[in-house]
């Protein structure tokens, strides 16, 4: 067996984890440029392929696999759209993941250490005036289980941190209902 197919064995089984599975995760975002000290975003995600369920910056976000709705407490509205797919890979960097493996040079290796050993697997495009210089995913190996992503794109850097990553077997709802109340901007076409 080559390196590449391993490699792609790899990839390929977490990704399809995260298409039949539904991944369960608190997380922090570190955004950093050069000139800027880096800042930090908390929330929670649930996923199932491209459905997910997201809450951070005081918004709730969730995308059933045809509207995207937004909903911000602090205004009391809910925006619904139809994303396009640059928009849901902009959302979701797993789905950006498996649209780069693709058109990009795959490299793996394998880190061991506290607490478990992880699989680093880097993307780096093929073409690089798509704004993305590399794309790292650290896989833990006991159960290829997302630990972070790392996305370069010229000075700024985004790392997200999952933390207690897990699947879990409820059925999650990837809609956002609003109270009577609550402003609806409908933008779907």
């Amino acid at each position: 067996m080559t390196l590449l197919s391993v490699i792609l064995t790899v990839l390929s089984t977490f990704l399809s984890n995260l298409e039949t599975k539904t991944l369960q995760s608190d997380f922090t975002i570190t955004v950093a440029e050069e000139i800027n000290a880096p800042m930090n975003y908390p929330g929670t995600l649930t996923m199932t392929g491209p459905c997910f369920r997201l809450e951070m910056f005081s918004v709730d976000a969730a995308y059933d696999g045809k509207t995207l709705y937004m909903y911000s407490p602090e205004t009391d509205e809910l925006t619904l759209s139809n994303p396009t797919e640059q928009e849901l890979l902009e959302a979701n960097p797993f789905l950006y993941a498996k649209a780069l493996v693709n058109v990009s040079n795959i490299t793996e290796r394998t880190v061991t250490g506290n607490p478990s050993p992880v699989t680093v697997i880097t993307l780096t495009p093929k073409d690089q005036s798509i704004g993305i210089n590399r794309f790292v995913l650290r896989v833990r190996n006991s159960d290829l289980m997302p630990m972070q992503i790392e996305i370069k794109e010229g000075k700024k850097s985004s790392i997200l941190k999952m933390k207690n990553p897990k699947f879990i077997t409820t059925k999650p709802v990837y809609t956002i209902t609003p109270d009577k109340d609550t402003y609806v901007n409908d933008m779907r076409l």
